[in-house]
């Protein structure tokens, strides 16, 4: 299963919370929350929701998928995505690579995590500890409000990516602002939507949160 695969099935992304400065955050834009997003929150751990909707064809109309699991994060660079629900999967990046497990293919997909991940939606979470950081990948616009959320549309910058854009829905709450939701418009016209719950800010993980070691048997493909 390539990447791009996996893109389409699963597009991933997380949630975070920043800390408490709600008074000032309360009046700013959805580029500003996801600034003070991307300087105050060094990791986290929450519960996801995901919907991937596909493109109609032949005048049928489209079909979802839904799945759900959890999410560590440790920024820069570092998370593990663990889906639950219908099926296994988990996806680790360490730093310098990503590492996709299919326990049902018994197969781990292993690529390098600088080449993959820069331009696609994961960077909104892992990669950038600050808006100039992924700026250098992506245009970055403001949007209008709306289901009660402030949004940033991610653009990217090369026009032969995976991904047509991404929105980042934000809101200021007691304890600063939240990513609730991410929206994944991709190259084929598919949409993935994800929502987060049970957040944790800044929680201690394992020393071995995002260590991964292939299960005995398995075959390792490193394209």
């Amino acid at each position: 299963m390539t990447f791009a695969m996996l893109q389409r099935r699963h597009f991933l992304i997380t949630v975070a919370c920043a800390t408490s400065c709600a008074p000032v955050w309360a009046q700013a834009d959805g580029l500003a929350l996801l600034g003070q997003f991307l300087q105050q929150v060094k990791s986290g751990r929450a519960q996801f929701s995901q919907v991937v909707t596909s493109v109609p064809k032949n005048g049928q109309p489209p079909r979802t998928r839904t799945s759900s699991g959890v999410l560590e994060f440790s920024r820069p660079g570092r998370f593990r995505f663990v889906y639950k629900k219908p099926f296994e999967q988990t996806l680790v990046a360490d730093g310098q690579t990503l590492w996709l497990h299919d326990p049902d293919l018994q197969q781990v997909t292993a690529r390098p995590q600088t080449q993959t991940l820069a331009a696609t939606p994961l960077a909104l979470i892992t990669s950038a500890t600050q808006l100039s950081g992924l700026q250098a990948d992506f245009q970055l616009q403001p949007e209008t409000v709306r289901d009660g959320l402030q949004w940033v549309r991610a653009t990217p910058k090369r026009a032969d990516g995976q991904i047509r854009h991404a929105l980042a829905g934000l809101r200021a709450a007691e304890k600063g602002p939240e990513l609730v939701v991410l929206e994944v418009l991709d190259a084929l016209g598919q949409r993935s939507v994800l929502t987060f719950s049970a957040f944790e800010i800044n929680p201690v993980l394992k020393a071995d949160a995002f260590v991964f070691q292939p299960p005995a048997g398995t075959d390792v493909i490193r394209p």
